[in-house]
């Protein structure tokens, strides 16, 4: 669809949802702002919408802008990818697109490993979903159970793997050096 098809389709919504809400064209001047005149030329096509007109009547009827333009719904969010054997252990990719922050679920299968810690940039969250996962990060040796989470920049010595007792099942946030994984706060006041 082009953009002036999505254009020309945005007057007979405009008055559809106002029909339906039995809003008034002065009435929702009144809330929006926008003259009555403006309201009805771009209703009947006459007047090209804007996102300085489209705003103000998204907010009055409490109703997303895409839904004013209608906006063709967003591909289905389902991530299908398949899994990937390296080393004997299984990754799972959990995200589409290349770069920034990526997701991955990951089976070590039960064994026992001679640690062999790695650096590289970035940083790494992780989450143990079943069994024990071996930990080394620098120097600590640790062992995390279901339910513990870590997190760490990659540049530090690390490892991970099976603490020999059965598989490990684990999901891992990677991100370029920078981004980490945390929620950020709202900055505090300024004095």
């Amino acid at each position: 669809m082009t953009t002036d098809e999505v254009l020309a389709g945005v007057g007979p919504r405009l008055r559809q949802l106002r029909k339906e809400r039995e809003v008034t064209l002065a009435a929702l001047s009144e809330t929006t702002g926008i003259s009555v005149s403006t309201l009805s030329r771009l209703e009947s096509g006459l007047r090209r919408p804007s996102l300085e007109l489209l705003l103000p009547i998204a907010r009055a009827h409490h109703v997303a802008l895409d839904e004013l333009v209608g906006a063709a719904p967003s591909g289905d969010p389902r991530v299908r990818s398949r899994p990937i054997v390296r080393h004997g252990r299984t990754y799972w990719p959990l995200t589409r697109q290349p770069g920034g922050l990526q997701a991955f679920k990951v089976l070590i299968p039960q064994g026992s490993e001679e640690p062999d810690p790695r650096t590289h940039e970035g940083y790494e969250w992780l989450y143990v979903l079943s069994g024990r996962l071996r930990f080394v990060l620098g120097d600590h040796d640790m062992v995390l159970g279901a339910g513990e989470a870590a997190e760490f920049d990659t540049r530090l010595p690390h490892w991970f793997g099976s603490t020999g007792e059965g598989p490990v099942e684990f999901l891992s946030l990677f991100g370029p050096q920078g981004e980490r994984m945390h929620v950020r706060a709202r900055p505090a006041a300024r004095s």
